[in-house]
């Protein structure tokens, strides 16, 4: 019972996903073959299908391989924050924002370790530390928003209203072009004064060169699927049969929470298009493109983007306005995106802001600074 107690505080969107699912098909109380409709079953198996992979490319290690590998031809702090941020950024859009910053966070926060031993020119401060993590934290929301396989939101939002790779990418370019050359200002500004700095850091291989080449055929299946190249249930089936057969542990290291949370939620905004006022108040606030970006990036701030994103699809048709609006959304409050609040969970457990480092009004000052100039130039575009 402590253990259940415990897995439901760490998964408060889930909770709140069930119950108001819950909540609704007792109050509308549809048959279960209307349930049964509200679950998009596509969305579910790309999701699933890319989690596995992603799991399977970390288990021997490839992402570590390459950041051990890139962080050897670093000489001093501006370009530690450089390859660190950009790695984060580029590799985001392909193992999504979650998975970039448990990979990079930890291996980050080893480095400024090593560097305050003694063992580099000069020491990272407390404070270089967690902006350095804030900007990563950024890059993975950022990067991953350019995508379909960068956040869960993209591949929803992409499946759902069965947008064109184009239409896709022209809209979230919008926002990942500013933001990549922001970024690059706010590493240049906070390094203008930081000295040289050695990262000494053992090599790393990638444990199985035969599991990296089955792994990255499956990534190309799964992406097939996502593009809509092939049926999303071969990928299924070929995926989940290879793991089985090969590495059957993987199965336990998916985020069965996020599966459960979309199902949640698609239960919860099916239903409620059943009820009338509900409906028409939403109808209302959302007829206007602009009015459905302002409300993604509103409903952000509270419920985060992927349930905004959940909530809002089945109100609208502006599919390119929702999708800026969440992504941008993404920005601002700590729980505005789930990826922020991973990255700031791993600070703290390194107890690296025990002095006046001050990682929250950190996060809070560059998020919304960020959030209001990206927020600009996307209506702009």
């Amino acid at each position: 019972m402590n253990k259940l107690v415990t897995y439901l505080k760490r998964a408060p969107v889930m909770c709140t996903a069930v119950v108001l699912a819950v909540c609704m098909v007792c109050i509308v109380r549809p048959t279960p073959v209307s349930v049964l409709k509200c679950i998009d079953l596509r969305v579910l198996s790309q999701l699933f299908c890319l989690m596995l992979v992603i799991q399977a490319f970390r288990s021997i290690r490839v992402l570590d391989a390459l950041a051990a590998r890139v962080l050897g031809f670093c000489s001093s702090i501006r370009n530690l924050f450089l390859v660190l941020v950009g790695l984060v950024f580029f590799v985001s859009m392909a193992v999504t924002n979650d998975v970039a910053l448990l990979t990079f966070v930890p291996l980050t926060l080893v480095i400024c370790r090593s560097a305050n031993s003694g063992s580099a020119a000069e020491v990272i401060t407390p404070r270089m530390t967690a902006v350095l993590v804030v900007l990563e934290t950024l890059a993975a929301n950022l990067g991953s928003c350019i995508t379909p396989t960068g956040n869960p939101q993209n591949l929803f939002l992409y499946s759902y209203y069965n947008m064109s790779s184009v239409s896709f990418f022209a809209a979230t370019l919008k926002i990942g072009i500013p933001s990549f050359f922001l970024l690059l200002a706010a590493v240049l500004l906070e390094t203008r004064k930081a000295g040289k700095i050695t990262v000494g850091l053992e090599s790393v291989h990638v444990e199985s060169i035969a599991k990296c080449t089955l792994y990255a055929a499956l990534l190309v299946l799964t992406l097939l699927a996502v593009f809509r190249v092939i049926d999303y249930r071969i990928a299924l089936v070929v995926t989940v049969a290879a793991v089985a057969v090969f590495s059957r542990r993987l199965f336990l290291s998916v985020d069965y929470t996020l599966l459960v949370t979309f199902i949640g939620f698609f239960i919860f905004t099916g239903t409620l298009t059943a009820v009338p006022s509900v409906c028409g108040f939403l109808d209302r606030i959302l007829k206007s493109p602009d009015s459905v970006y302002l409300t993604g990036i509103l409903a952000s701030q509270i419920i985060s983007n992927v349930p905004a994103a959940l909530l809002l699809s089945g109100f609208t048709r502006n599919a390119q306005e929702l999708l800026l609006g969440v992504n941008v959304g993404g920005l601002g409050t700590l729980i505005a995106s789930l990826a922020s609040v991973i990255s700031y969970r791993l600070f703290r457990s390194e107890n690296v802001d025990s002095g006046n480092a001050g990682y929250f009004r950190i996060f809070t000052v560059y998020n919304f600074v960020f959030l209001i100039i990206i927020a600009g130039i996307v209506r702009i575009l």
